[in-house]
C-alpha cells in the first residue's frame, strides 16, 4: 500500500482586524501585543490563547514607519502568506480575581 505523503490539509484563513488602531497597541483597556506570525501558527497559538480563557484579536500587520523592513512581509503576501499579529486579553469574568489560572 502507498501513501501519498505530499497531500496538504486545506488551509484554513483566520479574520484579521484592520484599519488605524492596528498601528499600535491600545493604551489601557487591557490587551498585550504577544507576536506577528504567519499561518498556520497564528491559528495555533490563537487557538491555544482562546483555550486558555484569553480573548484573542488578531491585527494587520503594518509598520508605518518601517522604511524597507516589510519588504520580507510584503514578499510573504505575494507567495499567499497570511502575517498577523496576536494580541490577547484577559476575559473580564477571569479577572475577579478568583481563577488561579490567570494568577
Amino acid at each position: 500500500m502507498v501513501t501519498d505523503m505530499t497531500a496538504q490539509p486545506p488551509r484554513k484563513v483566520i479574520p484579521i482586524v484592520a484599519g488605524p488602531a492596528a498601528a499600535s497597541e491600545p493604551a489601557g483597556d487591557g490587551w498585550r501585543q504577544l507576536s506577528t506570525l504567519s499561518e498556520p501558527r497564528l491559528s495555533e497559538m490563537a487557538g491555544n490563547y482562546r483555550a486558555l480563557g484569553y480573548e484573542v484579536e488578531i491585527r494587520d500587520l503594518r509598520q508605518p514607519n518601517a522604511g524597507g523592513c516589510n519588504t520580507c512581509f510584503d514578499a510573504g503576501k505575494e507567495m499567499g502568506q497570511t502575517y498577523g499579529t496576536l494580541y490577547v486579553r484577559r476575559h473580564e469574568a477571569a479577572t475577579d480575581g478568583n481563577d488561579e489560572l490567570f494568577d
